[in-house]
């Protein structure tokens, strides 16, 4: 578990606080979603999770270790991964899988245990069949989800993605996001910072920030339904949301939990059937 009690960070200690007060845990295996507009802290709180950064005032603990603790900063950081937005900043190899395994190497592993953990990696956000390509020759897309490989090579117990998507194109967008769905449901606890609400409309739960502080915190349902909150901070909410209450009004009898389009799809299926009957 990852627990942040009354976090409070500034850059400078003349300026303002960045973040105020923060509290939150996050629970293995859950994948939380963060979001707010520009400025209000959503980075600045994820690059706590893995001791980046280090509170101002109060804690944060990982695994039950404080963040503070310099001498354990190598287990923390074994412990939760981050994966940057720009894949540029984290790849180092001169091929894919001499990418991947600089995690591992540096962690003293066997050349063997190495070499499976790459393999592992690769298999997991499917791109096994580059390993030997050049990082440069990729695209953006692929490039991230290398980058991610390059995490899971050291099996964190945790990812933490700083809106990942942001240099991909809506075909790379989507296939990094089922992988990210895909590794939280074998188990790895995600933590994806985004200003995209479709990017997390997965989530098992979101966190709304503004001004450096938490101002909304439930399921997507919860987080959705907060129409005027969202839209007076500029984040609106999920396109097919918006379609759904649309319909509603018009006196069509549809959900409106409805955040994807696959979820949409299956709703009309629905009721067409219905009428048909």
């Amino acid at each position: 578990m990852i627990e942040v009690k009354n976090l409070s960070y500034s850059y400078d200690p003349d300026d303002a606080p960045v973040l105020k007060g923060l509290d939150l845990e996050i629970s293995p295996g859950r994948y939380m979603g963060i979001i707010g507009p520009n400025g209000c802290g959503k980075t600045t709180l994820l690059r706590h999770l893995n001791g980046l950064l280090t509170p101002s005032k109060g804690d944060v603990w990982v695994d039950g270790i404080n963040t503070k603790d310099e001498d354990q900063l190598y287990l923390i950081r074994q412990s939760v991964g981050m994966v940057f937005q720009n894949p540029d900043d984290q790849i180092v190899g001169m091929s894919v899988e001499e990418d991947v395994s600089f995690g591992p190497e540096n962690m003293g592993l066997a050349p063997k245990e190495i070499r499976q953990r790459v393999h592992n990696a690769l298999e997991r956000v499917n791109m096994a069949e580059k390993a030997t390509k050049a990082p440069h020759t990729l695209s953006n897309g692929e490039k991230q989800r290398v980058a991610l490989a390059g995490v899971l090579a050291m099996s964190p117990h945790t990812i933490a993605l700083d809106e990942p998507t942001t240099y991909l194109d809506p075909g790379a967008r989507k296939r990094l996001l089922a992988v990210i769905r895909n590794l939280q449901q074998q188990g790895v606890t995600i933590v994806h910072v985004t200003h995209t609400m479709e990017d997390i409309v997965n989530a098992d739960e979101i966190v709304v920030m503004d001004q450096g502080a938490i101002v909304l915190h439930g399921s997507p349902g919860d987080i959705f339904s907060e129409i005027e909150q969202l839209d007076g901070l500029g984040l609106g909410i999920p396109q097919m949301t918006t379609l759904m209450l649309r319909l509603k009004k018009m006196g069509v009898p549809v959900r409106t939990d409805i955040f994807s389009v696959d979820e949409a799809c299956m709703a009309f299926s629905a009721l067409m059937g219905n009428r048909r009957e």
